[in-house]
């Protein structure tokens, strides 16, 4: 039998699941070896017999807590997609207001029917076999780690920064042309796409594993940047391990 799949959306936009129905000749190719049994984006038909869970979005309610307790409980082998479920994402902006406050500005008069907590990633609440953070996921990322999968192999990451694969685009830096950019700490792995389109890279794929801080602080001093100056700009997508800490 094909091992089975499951998709599940919590807190996000899921565009990480739309990025994934992106594939064409892939995804067919993925449906020959795999049965998808859960992917509400896709399918209407539903199934709690799974193997592998992929989980879009970031845990921001007491019932999603209940939920993706009961998915890890089924699955094998839980793998987030993006960098909400990965990191806790943009929704962890929020984290840095009162709760009543946030639903208040959210939900106006209506506030009083509606619960929230702070937003959090996955790993905040249960174990995570494998995580893909990017926003949107990189599709071929994606389609490479549920091949190693099935395969049985562990699935590889690069533990380098953006600026290694900056270098390679032969981009100028962003800090010498006036602006700012978390590439010399964040995950590569997305081809230094955003600064390759003329923006700055926002640290959507989170931290390397040994960022070289000393390096980074050099780089911000030179530039009449301070660190405090960067942390603000990590709590776009990495605010969670501001306030976890």
């Amino acid at each position: 039998m094909k091992p089975k799949i499951a998709f599940f959306d919590f807190t996000g936009c899921e565009g990480c699941q739309l990025e994934v129905l992106n594939f064409e000749t892939e995804l067919v190719d993925l449906l020959n070896l795999v049965d998808i049994v859960n992917f509400r984006e896709a399918m209407t038909e539903r199934s709690d017999d799974y193997d592998i869970a992929f989980i879009d979005g970031a845990i921001s309610t007491e019932s999603d807590i209940a939920r993706i307790k009961a998915i890890r409980d089924q699955a094998k082998i839980l793998v987030t997609i993006g960098s909400c479920s990965s990191l806790g994402g943009v929704n962890c902006l929020k984290n840095f207001y009162p709760m009543k406050e946030v639903l208040k500005i959210v939900y106006g008069k209506d506030a009083k029917y509606y619960n929230t907590i702070p937003a959090r990633p996955v790993s905040a609440v249960v174990p995570v076999d494998y995580s893909l953070p990017q926003c949107p996921v990189n599709r071929f990322e994606f389609i490479n780690l549920t091949k190693a999968l099935l395969l049985g192999k562990k699935p590889e990451r690069p533990n380098y920064p953006v600026c290694v694969e900056c270098k390679l685009a032969e981009n100028g830096c962003v800090f010498d042309k006036g602006g700012t950019c978390l590439g010399p700490v964040t995950r590569a792995g997305c081809g230094a796409i955003c600064i390759t389109n003329g923006r700055h890279c926002w640290g959507c794929r989170g931290l390397v594993d040994e960022p070289n801080i000393n390096s980074e602080k050099e780089i911000l001093k030179e530039h009449g940047l301070t660190v405090e100056d960067m942390l603000k700009k990590f709590r776009i997508y990495d605010g969670w391990l501001e306030v976890s800490k």
